[in-house]
């Protein structure tokens, strides 16, 4: 009786329940400003949005598009803070043709969040963002922040997804205030002579997520729901021997594998524990700012903690259809390195996928030091209940 009440639910299925095929993408923009997003004419801005436009993503994440949030430069107090995702999709993306109407998320990030501590150990303690156009103020004012930043929200990160999809608003988790501490085995830095770089009440407030993490589960018309694992670890350089930048790459890009395997140590923001569930679909999007095969990342994060991980597909390596002098075809940034990453769950099917490289209509330049990669992908429907 069992399994004949199993077949009856299998060939009553809607149409709906079917595989669903999606292009995702991840595409660090570099450095776009809430000043940019408030000026219709921008060029570079423009740009940006006819290569989203010739990819036509069904989701994207963006890196490097600022939070606008209080503190920031040209941020309007009239407006939530993170708007700038919905006014990039309104005023830059609606209208062009082929692009979908996307919903947008966009998370507080640490960049540029004062921590009223000397992190980088120079003897003084930077807590007021300086004025534009001071690099070595701004340097040392980004070095004593939760995340390095010039200003508040600066490298924030946004989340697209077209309106056939549904965001759940509920549950989605964060970490951006995580201590570094809390993870077990961190590669915490010391100075040279062997003592620990954070000291005092240091320790206790050093988050571990330079912007932060995010998982934000999405579902699919076939009833699907599958979790995008969006995170922008800091770059492995600009440091020194302590090697603060380098570890912490390393333990950002672990924490997305920690959170894959359910890591019990885990705590979001809303003081939820552990990770994801054994049998959730999950994409992980992002700038990780490594590479599993060059640069200088600190014990090959990629390799040990994605590459590595039973529940993550990494059989698919996209490559660039454009040749480009100096880059590998899978080189996703003009610094020959393979960073940005989509990384779908292992029950995904790829289709197919690209780093793009093609330089929109009517652009002398690519305009950005990344190139967007993408999947196209095959989600199944949720396994019926067993009867």
């Amino acid at each position: 009786m069992r399994t004949a009440l199993t077949l009856l639910t299998l060939l009553t299925l809607p149409v709906a329940a079917q595989p669903v095929k999606l292009r995702v993408a991840t595409f660090n923009m570099e450095d776009v400003r809430t000043a940019d997003l408030h000026d219709g004419s921008n060029t570079r801005l423009r740009d940006l949005a006819r290569v989203i436009a010739d990819i036509r993503p069904n989701i994207i994440l963006l890196n490097e598009i600022a939070y606008d949030m209080p503190g920031g430069p040209d941020v309007d107090a009239s407006t939530p803070p993170g708007s700038n995702a919905s006014r990039f999709a309104e005023m830059h993306l609606a209208g062009l043709e082929g692009v979908p109407r996307y919903r947008a998320w966009m998370p507080p990030v640490n960049t540029g969040v004062p921590t009223g501590f000397d992190l980088d150990n120079d003897g003084r303690v930077s807590s007021a963002a300086p004025a534009q156009g001071d690099p070595t103020a701004a340097r040392a004012y980004g070095n004593d922040c939760h995340g390095y930043g010039t200003f508040p929200g600066q490298y924030g990160m946004a989340l697209l997804v077209d309106e056939r999809l549904t965001i759940d608003e509920s549950g989605i988790r964060t970490f951006q205030r995580f201590p570094w501490t809390y993870m077990q085995g961190a590669f915490l830095p010391m100075d040279p002579s062997g003592k620990p770089w954070f000291t005092g009440d240091e320790p206790t407030y050093a988050r571990l997520s330079s912007k932060t993490f995010a998982s934000v589960p999405v579902k699919l018309p076939n009833g699907a729901v599958i979790h995008l694992l969006c995170s922008h670890p800091t770059p492995p350089a600009f440091d020194g021997p302590e090697q603060r930048n380098r570890k912490r790459n390393h333990d950002e890009i672990r924490l997305i594998g920690e959170f894959i395997d359910d890591a019990p140590f885990l705590v979001d923001d809303a003081d939820r524990v552990g990770g994801l569930g054994r049998f959730d679909s999950f994409i992980v999007l992002g700038d990780l700012n490594a590479d599993p095969r060059k640069g200088d990342s600190f014990k090959n994060p990629i390799e040990r903690h994605l590459k590595g991980n039973r529940r993550v597909r990494f059989d698919f390596t996209p490559a660039s259809s454009v040749a480009i002098p100096g880059l590998d075809p899978a080189d996703t940034a003009s610094f020959k390195l393979r960073v940005d990453y989509v990384l779908p769950s292992r029950d995904i099917e790829i289709v197919g996928g690209e780093v793009w490289r093609h330089v929109p209509e009517g652009a002398a330049t690519f305009p950005s030091d990344h190139f967007p990669v993408y999947l196209d992908v095959k989600v199944p429907s949720p396994t019926p209940p067993a009867r």
